[in-house]
């Protein structure tokens, strides 16, 4: 089971490393091995949090979610996107772009380091809505209970994330434009950026989330529809097609994981210039990451992970609110990629012991009450 969900990644992870050697030496070796660890120590959160939708999803999904989709974060997310950036901050043509990550790579750097106010109020933004939109919500199984308790009841106020959220970036914005002004203005115009950007990553927020959700209804309909077909076809002795595509639905919630996966690479990609400018290091060392990403959901979902450790998607999406917030503080501040990487980590281990010890608890609460059943039938039978 594991060297089947794990094989595609353990093979990557030879060809990149292999592709490094070849492409830098011996030292690219080790800049792509350390931004691989890197990328799955920053993405673990993303992972349990995409098993908790594609649970959801079909085996041929899950699939395509494994190759085409991880073809979509490499190449799309770790490579593409630092260019487009690029391009669109500096105004120049993508092909530019590729030329100056090529062949200037600190210039290329520091464009990209100065769209990084852009960049983290975007993916700060979604993020937040997503951290928000979970600890609002009410739920049957709480793991924080004193935090979770009270914020369930004032998620009923309606919109309440949203407000917050933009509470947040007016805060955000007011302060940049600030710091700029005492320190000569040269930053002021980027102040409302960073307003306009943040602003964009709520509306995508609440675009995907809104498509998504309706695209999860159709989904549920339609496994409805099939689980009547599969009915009518016993009772009628005739056979079910084959092959029975997932539809549209299935489509629409594979494009949610992708931008879902975007917006957690954002931390990853800036992350990755503290170690290394050159494109083609980074898009093998945060490939190969990312490709692990991908297996370890799916592997979550097979083992049913999720179901026996419940308070998992709580760390995970506490630790979303926690990589917001920092990726908000790091538009005026500067935050070591370690301290991102445990803050999540840390969270997820808290919520994986805390899930222990209450299937340990639940396990002997159960033993007690079939001793005690043992011993009234022993008593009864006396």
């Amino acid at each position: 089971m594991l060297l089947k969900t794990f094989g595609w990644s353990f093979a990557i992870t030879a060809i990149g490393l292999a592709a490094a050697v070849l492409y830098g030496g011996w030292k690219a070796f080790g800049i792509v091995a350390i931004l691989s660890v890197l990328e799955i120590s920053l993405s673990f959160d993303n992972a349990v949090v995409n098993a908790g939708i594609l649970k959801k999803m079909s085996a041929f999904w899950q699939k395509i979610f494994l190759t085409v989709g991880v073809l979509i974060a490499v190449f799309g997310m770790r490579l593409v996107f630092p260019v487009v950036i690029v391009a669109v901050t500096a105004k120049k043509s993508p092909w530019d772009a590729v030329d100056l990550a090529l062949t200037d790579k600190d210039q290329y750097q520091q464009l990209v380091t100065d769209a990084h106010p852009a960049i983290a109020a975007f993916g700060g933004m979604f993020l937040l809505m997503i951290f928000l939109d979970f600890i609002f919500e009410d739920r049957d199984i709480q793991w924080l209970r004193w935090i979770e308790r009270p914020l369930a009841k004032l998620g009923k106020v309606d919109m309440l994330a949203v407000c917050i959220a933009l509470i947040v970036l007016l805060i955000t914005s007011m302060t940049f434009a600030v710091h700029a002004h005492q320190h000569g203005g040269a930053h002021i115009d980027k102040a409302q950026t960073v307003l306009i950007s943040g602003i964009a990553g709520l509306i995508t927020y609440m675009v995907v989330g809104g498509l998504s959700g309706y695209f999860e209804d159709k989904l549920e309909e339609e496994e409805e529809r099939e689980h009547e077909e599969e009915e009518e076809a016993e009772r009628t002795g005739k056979k079910k097609p084959a092959v029975v595509l997932a539809g549209q639905a299935a489509f629409f919630m594979f494009l949610y994981l992708e931008v879902l996966d975007a917006s957690f690479s954002f931390d990853g990609v800036i992350g990755a210039f503290a170690i290394t400018n050159d494109i083609v290091l980074m898009a093998l060392g945060l490939g190969i990451g990312a490709m692990y990403v991908r297996s370890l959901t799916v592997y979550l979902v097979r083992q049913g992970t999720l179901d026996d450790y419940v308070y998992l998607e709580h760390g995970a999406h506490y630790a979303i609110g926690a990589l917001a917030v920092i990726l908000m503080v790091t538009i005026q501040y500067q935050i070591h990629e370690v301290i991102t990487g445990l803050v999540g980590v840390l969270l997820i281990a808290w919520s994986f012991w805390s899930s222990v010890r209450r299937n340990k608890a639940l396990a002997e609460a159960e033993g007690k009450g079939e001793a005690s059943d043992e011993k009234a039938e022993v008593s009864s039978g006396v």
